[in-house]
């Protein structure tokens, strides 16, 4: 049977404790030249110095335009990806330090939900196979009976009729694609998901329903996520705390309603700025903030800070270092040395 737990309980006792912290981490692809011998001539610096940490039952967003590092930080995380340099540790464990057997019994604790229902599913595998594989590897079941038992309730929890076990991916929906997704990551009681980019594929109507799931799933089985997408609307209704990332950095973080009500990097302003609203009065009366330039490549990241090239407040000072994040207020960090500065600039709204 799947495992619930009193969430109000471990809340209140356990609210204060961080789950996973990410200590400076790196990583770098590198870039080769040659066919026969083949020579490293630079790298993509993916993700280049990133830092957070995610308490226990909390949902943190992590969000930015494509290309800023956001999937390869959860796949880094879950060491799909062996990081460059830094540390992630879970539960007390450093997962870049862990091989073998040692990782395979940490991935109980550590699920994916995938961008894409249909790149994600096996079309070969029914659905009862797809969710029951991890009870298989796990070797979570003794028995076929009980093995029926699991993936019926786990198709049951996740919205779907234990009848469709017998169907393959191509006779279900996105949405109800994505459910099997959702139920495969749930299959082993895992305590930490990350969700990548989980409805961007999926029609709004249908972004709602597994949003809803997810926040019910969570509020059910004591979940943490770190929930990855670029759209704000739906980070902004999910999520606790937002991390915003641009070219490898994390260049803002801080609770959920302080971010979007007062945001300080110049690029969360940008960001935010974009964002329609239904108010069309609103809408109309409202100023945007329209970066100049392209995004930079990650082979070739400008010196300093690394926003400086499009930023409409940048000084001399923003090209010889990147900065820190710092905490300008209680639990709200930015990286940027003029980010007070947009008390003199353009409003957003």
């Amino acid at each position: 049977m799947v495992q619930t737990q009193n969430r109000t309980a471990a809340s209140t006792t356990d609210a204060g404790d961080v789950l996973l912290e990410v200590k400076d981490l790196k990583m770098y692809f590198p870039v080769t030249s040659g066919i026969i011998f083949q020579k490293k001539v630079a790298d993509v610096k993916a993700v280049d110095g990133v830092t957070f940490s995610i308490k226990k039952g909390e949902t943190l967003g992590l969000v930015g335009e494509s290309g800023c590092g956001k999937t390869t930080t959860g796949r880094a995380i879950l060491q799909l990806y062996k990081p460059t340099e830094g540390h992630v540790i879970f539960e007390g464990q450093d997962l870049t330090k862990l091989k073998g057997s040692e990782m395979r019994a940490m991935r109980r604790k550590i699920q994916v939900i995938f961008q894409d229902p249909y790149g994600s599913l096996n079309p070969r595998m029914t659905c009862g196979d797809i969710v029951g594989e991890p009870l298989t590897v796990h070797k979570l079941t003794s028995s076929k009976g009980e093995y029926r038992d699991r993936v019926s309730e786990l198709l049951e929890v996740t919205g779907l009729n234990p009848y469709m076990a017998d169907r393959y991916p191509h006779e279900f929906s996105g949405g109800q694609r994505q459910r099997i997704g959702i139920a495969r990551a749930l299959a082993v009681n895992p305590s930490f998901i990350v969700c990548d980019e989980p409805v961007s594929a999926l029609d709004v109507s249908i972004q709602a329903q597994v949003i809803n799931l997810l926040e019910e799933l969570q509020e059910q089985f004591d979940l943490t996520y770190l929930f990855i997408a670029h759209d704000l609307s739906v980070v902004r209704h999910i999520s606790d705390r937002v991390a915003v990332m641009y070219l490898g950095h994390i260049v803002e973080l801080a609770d959920r309603t302080e971010l979007y009500e007062n945001p300080l990097h110049p690029y969360t302003r940008a960001l935010l700025s974009a964002v329609p609203i239904p108010d069309p009065v609103v809408e109309a009366q409202r100023t945007r903030i329209i970066l100049t330039g392209d995004v930079p490549s990650p082979m070739n990241p400008p010196p300093g800070c690394v926003f400086h090239t499009r930023c409409p407040i940048a000084i001399d000072d923003c090209q010889i270092e990147m900065p820190e994040l710092r905490e300008v207020s209680p639990d709200h960090w930015v990286a940027c040395i003029r980010a007070e500065g947009w008390n003199e600039g353009t409003p957003i709204a």
